[in-house]
């Protein structure tokens, strides 16, 4: 059995039903918008938020609610309208090995439908009075915009310490999985105390996951879906990079910035770079923090019910730094 299969197993009917509630929350009595949305419901990736937030539910109480539901379609809808969004900005063709929106449907349609994704989602909670779910989500949408602003800013002048790194990852990433963490223990009806908690067990989660995501960068394989050394191409800045980058000497540090900044297109000299940072211990000082963030988020987990919910978020937490791609 795969892995993600093992993790999906105390929530295959509840993820099955998931589906159908879905796509319902995406129906319209527009066509077009109809075969648009049926395009992004076929094209959907490991479904991993919706899964934290059944797993989370299912392991505080046993089961999951009717709320739990609409939490994971909001999540999905909000999430899913702020890809379409970034593909139009970033005037991507492709996403997950499909073609984007804007690719087929042209960049008007693709900020059309992504706004109502993000109302369909908006008013998923208003009309069923989910405000506490509504807040967490509407929290981490706001820190995902902060975040990539902030990496944009940072990126221009090349000066990221390692608590700038956290920060950006933070906010990017870690934000968008501890609200399913934390909207799969609200939706329970868990007190703040508990959901506090799971917010910071999904934001730990979240964190081992993006710096999991940045070794990629710098891996020899050619099946994880990214190219190595896109980000030094993208000009960001991740782990392995700051970390030689702030203990080498200057002339090494000048050479770094030189090629980040007018040589970052150059596959020979980005294959120095990556070569430099493994040579320089920015491989294992990463994995190591990596490791951190791991072990911080399943000591939260030990504190709850050793259930089969449990075990699947262990698994999915080994999963998320030990994954191939």
């Amino acid at each position: 059995m795969k892995i993600t299969e093992k993790i999906k197993a105390p929530i295959l009917n509840e993820m099955e039903l998931f589906e159908h509630k879905f796509r319902e929350s995406m129906r319209t009595k527009v066509v077009l918008l109809n075969r648009i949305t049926a395009f992004i419901v076929s094209r959907k990736g490991k479904q991993m938020r919706p899964m934290f937030i059944f797993l989370t539910a299912k392991m505080l109480k046993g089961q999951v609610e009717e709320r739990t539901f609409r939490g994971a379609s909001v999540v999905e809808l909000i999430h899913t309208a702020t890809l379409v969004h970034d593909d139009v900005v970033d005037e991507s063709n492709y996403r997950r090995g499909f073609f984007s929106l804007n690719a087929l449907w042209k960049n008007k349609i693709a900020v059309l439908v992504g706004d109502f994704l993000l109302s369909r989602g908006l008013l998923l909670s208003i009309d069923n009075g989910d405000f506490d779910l509504l807040r967490i989500i509407s929290v981490a949408v706001k820190e995902m915009s902060e975040g990539e602003l902030l990496q944009i800013e940072k990126a221009r002048k090349l000066d990221i310490t390692e608590d700038i790194y956290y920060e950006i990852i933070r906010q990017k990433t870690a934000t968008l999985i501890a609200a399913c963490t934390a909207m799969g223990a609200a939706s329970v009806g868990s007190d703040e105390k508990t959901v506090k908690e799971l917010h910071r067990f999904g934001e730990l989660v979240g964190m081992a996951f993006q710096i999991k995501d940045d070794l990629f960068d710098y891996s020899e394989s050619s099946n994880i879906g990214k190219p190595t050394g896109i980000d030094i191409k993208e000009q960001k800045m991740t782990l392995p990079l700051i970390h030689v980058l702030n203990k080498v000497e200057n002339r090494d540090k000048k050479w770094i910035i030189r090629i980040i900044k007018k040589h970052n297109r150059d596959k020979k000299k980005v294959k120095e770079l990556i070569h430099f940072v493994k040579k320089h211990g920015g491989i294992e000082y990463s994995v190591e923090k990596m490791k951190e963030y791991q072990q911080k988020a399943l000591a939260i987990l030990k504190k709850y019910p050793d259930n089969e919910a449990r075990q699947s978020l262990e698994l999915m937490l080994n999963y998320v730094i030990e994954r191939k791609k």
